[in-house]
């Protein structure tokens, strides 16, 4: 990344190729406090858009007439326009930055979100989320590659305070959704109503963006090892960083899993399995993403203190027994507590991933997280429709235990969270 002037005091270089630690903290100016401001408002922002539709899709399954095999390959179609755009992120973020191009994408869900309302089939369902999948794609790249900017500013760690925002609008999103449903408004004016609400936050967020480039307009040279060894070129170290950000990407499939299952399916499996009221069934998204927001307002704090993988291996536990036990139980309520560990569990994974992909040294760090993101679209693309698939075949109990196996799945792949792995040659890892 490049650094502003003294002037602006937004140094946006020094943390790449670093440990878990950053530098002590600089000293912080009002446009590096307007920038955080921004990039809260964009996080929020971000979850707010798909956390309004979430409690609403049994209602939209049912309006259209679909199973729940149809509406997972629906909803399947988000993911796929994420994977269709998503490489293409690092580069416009580094065309016309990164927070311009998340701040668009904000107003594009404005546009978006409305739409949802008048699918009468499953195709145009499918295009709606396809669009949204899309705009995620670009978003999610864009506003934590100019998170990074302001985290380098600050000189500390402070991503995973923005990714609780994150959580935060999911929450209030989800709320306003279940309470809307509950007494019965019409879907199309509620989703105009968040629709205006998106575009005044992207015309608020436009003006408090950082100034200037984020980065040089190609990779630099990979920091010199700490030994005063030489300078490892961009294109090598681009392709020895391959494995790492693989793994990462992996990480983060199964990470999405777990994020994806109570959104797309928790109120469908209460509704079904557990006989639970509309009201009930929206708790299991809405305390699976309180927990989430708990843990990522405490994740820094922990992370020092017991370190990435640690905290992984652990969270990966939370995710898998809890939820393991109470499907073989007869509870909603069980179910739902199970998701609030759940939530807990994957709350540091993004942060830490993005963090880490973000921190490689010689790759440009919009193309590592544009990569890393990539790859765990994968999870949200095949996790929908399989679950759905299981559910037609057997019940949604069965298809929900793919949430057990990625647990598992993040306590095998945590290690890729240590600084060493993440060094390229040369670096410093």
């Amino acid at each position: 990344m490049t650094e502003s002037s003294p002037s602006e005091g937004v140094s946006v270089s020094g943390a790449r190729g670093t440990p878990d630690r950053n530098p002590g903290p600089a000293r912080t100016t009002p446009v590096l406090r307007r920038a955080r401001t921004a990039v809260f408002l964009l996080f929020f922002a971000n979850a707010l858009a798909y956390a309004n539709v979430v409690p609403r899709l049994p209602e939209i399954r049912d309006d259209i007439g679909l199973s729940n095999t149809a509406l997972g390959t629906a909803i399947a179609a988000m993911p796929v326009g994420a994977l269709v755009a998503g490489l293409s992120a690092g580069v416009l973020g580094a065309r016309i930055g990164s927070g311009r191009l998340a701040t668009l994408c904000t107003f594009g869900f404005a546009l978006a979100l409305p739409l949802i309302s008048l699918a009468s089939a499953w195709w145009m369902l499918a295009g709606c989320l396809f669009l949204m999948g899309v705009l995620d794609a670009l978003m999610d790249v864009a506003m934590n590659a100019h998170g990074l900017r302001v985290q380098h500013g600050y000189g500390r760690s402070i991503l995973s305070s923005f990714h609780a925002l994150w959580s935060i609008g999911a929450v209030v999103g989800g709320l306003i959704s279940t309470t809307l449903a509950g007494t019965g408004l019409a879907l199309g004016w509620h989703l105009l109503a968040m629709g205006v609400l998106l575009a005044v936050l992207s015309v608020v967020v436009w003006p408090m963006l950082l100034p200037g480039p984020d980065e040089e307009s190609g990779p630099r040279e990979a920091d010199t090892a700490g030994d005063g060894g030489p300078a490892v070129p961009a294109g090598r170290a681009a392709m020895a960083a391959l494995p790492v950000v693989t793994m990462l990407g992996l990480l983060l499939v199964m990470s999405s899993v777990v994020e994806d299952t109570p959104a797309s399916w928790g109120s469908a499996l209460l509704q079904d399995d557990y006989r639970a009221s509309a009201v009930m069934a929206g708790m299991a998204y809405v305390v699976f993403q309180t927990m989430m927001t708990i843990g990522r307002l405490l994740g820094d704090r922990t992370i020092d203190r017991y370190g990435r993988v640690a905290v992984a291996r652990v969270g990966g536990l939370l995710i898998a027994i809890p939820l393991g036990l109470a499907l073989l139980a007869d509870s909603a309520v069980a179910v739902i507590i199970a998701f609030g560990f759940a939530g807990l569990g994957t709350a540091t994974l993004f942060p830490a991933a993005m963090q880490a992909a973000g921190s490689i040294p010689g790759v440009r760090s919009g193309d590592a997280i544009a990569v890393v993101s990539w790859i765990a679209r994968l999870g949200f693309l095949a996790g929908p429709p399989l679950v759905g698939l299981v559910g037609d075949r057997v019940n949604l109990r069965t298809g929900v235990s793919a949430v057990v196996i990625a647990g598992f799945g993040i306590l095998l792949l945590a290690s890729v969270l240590r600084p060493d792995a993440r060094k390229a040659p040369g670096g410093t890892g």
